[in-house]
């Protein structure tokens, strides 16, 4: 196994959510800000996003200090969960692990 390869353990609790929507997603700057000052007031930091081709699926990485966090800037942004996975580690070609 290369170094790359070995998992990056994880400090923050980082957690995986998967939202289903009815229509198409559009997210413009002035939403995506909205949504950021929401999730700062619970603590939880979003990370990025996975938005499928037909953008009625999204994955997105989150550090929160548990799923109610979550599922309270949920709530007050006004977009489903659907699914929450906690992340204990890391693996990738651009993930940094020391030696």
């Amino acid at each position: 196994m290369s170094s790359h390869s070995k998992p990056l353990e994880i400090a923050v609790p980082l957690y995986l959510v998967e939202r289903h929507f009815a229509e198409a997603l559009d997210l413009d700057p002035a939403k995506v800000n909205a949504v950021s000052q929401v999730n700062g007031e619970l603590g939880v930091n979003w990370v990025f996003s996975f938005l499928s081709a037909d953008k009625r699926k999204s994955y997105c990485l989150y550090e929160a200090k548990d799923p109610d966090a979550l599922r309270e800037a949920a709530r007050r942004n006004g977009v489903p969960i659907d699914a929450i996975v906690e992340v204990s580690q890391a693996y990738g070609a651009h993930i940094a692990v020391p030696a």
